[in-house]
């Protein structure tokens, strides 16, 4: 009886895999408001919406980066008036996680190039980056004006520059994401099955998944949320390796 009770105290209580590091393709702002019979624009707006307590939601469940795909380096090719609403809702959203940085103690990061961004944009960028720099609570990343393919290319030609060989940890330091953490879980809304030049060296051992609803439906749904934390936990992360297997057939 003794002995019954010790094993059940000293059995070992699995938690629940948690990424460290999820990263969201936020797809479908336009289609949700087509479906909607609501002007394009709209779409834009509700999916910028309640970002930060998705961010509160996945940072209080041991989650320590979240990532956010908003504006790629094709998207130039939206028509202007398209663009010029984004950028200004950018600077509008960007402003408002000032006061969440401080709130909350995150350090937000924005990656991506700041050339083309509106001038008042790229300075709120690093604004927010430098009042933020030192918290420690989780990292919020957002990805504007930003290309995997470029961040790659500028990373070697700057690696080239420095004229040393690089291995994989010293080129990792001329990534303009080279202090985030690997990405653990990407996933990617609106029923589209394609990483679009999204963190190329970060994804290399991601788990991907893939969801039918457009961005303006998961940003707000703590059930979407928690599936994707489900989903994770399922996944039998190998990096490569796994169980070794008798491939012979022979008996050992």
């Amino acid at each position: 009886m003794f002995k019954l009770f010790k094993t059940k105290r000293n059995e070992k209580i699995e938690t629940p895999k948690v990424p460290q590091h999820i990263a969201f393709i936020c797809d479908g702002n336009r289609r949700w408001a087509e479906a909607r019979g609501l002007p394009p624009l709209a779409g834009h707006k509700a999916g910028i919406a309640n970002f930060e307590n998705l961010v509160d939601w996945f940072i209080a469940r041991g989650v320590t980066t979240v990532t956010f795909f908003i504006f790629s380096t094709e998207n130039w090719n939206r028509s202007d008036e398209e663009v010029n609403f984004l950028m200004d809702l950018f600077y509008t959203e960007l402003d408002k996680n000032m006061k969440h940085a401080l709130e909350k103690n995150l350090r937000y990061r924005v990656i991506g190039s700041r050339d083309r961004l509106p001038k008042k944009l790229a300075k709120k960028c690093d604004e927010l980056e430098e009042t933020s720099a030192e918290n420690t609570g989780g990292t919020v990343v957002f990805a504007l004006n930003y290309g995997g393919q470029d961040e790659i290319i500028t990373a070697v030609n700057e690696a080239i520059q420095a004229g040393q060989p690089v291995d994989k940890a010293t080129f990792e330091t001329f990534l303009d994401t080279g202090d985030l953490l690997p990405i653990d879980l990407m996933v990617r809304t609106s029923n589209e099955f394609r990483i679009s030049n999204f963190l190329l060296w970060k994804l290399a051992y991601a788990e991907l998944l893939f969801v039918p609803e457009h961005w303006p439906d998961l940003v707000r749904n703590e059930k979407l949320w928690q599936y994707t934390l489900d989903e994770y936990a399922k996944r039998n992360r190998r990096f490569g390796g796994g169980k070794k297997a008798n491939y012979s057939g022979h008996k050992k």
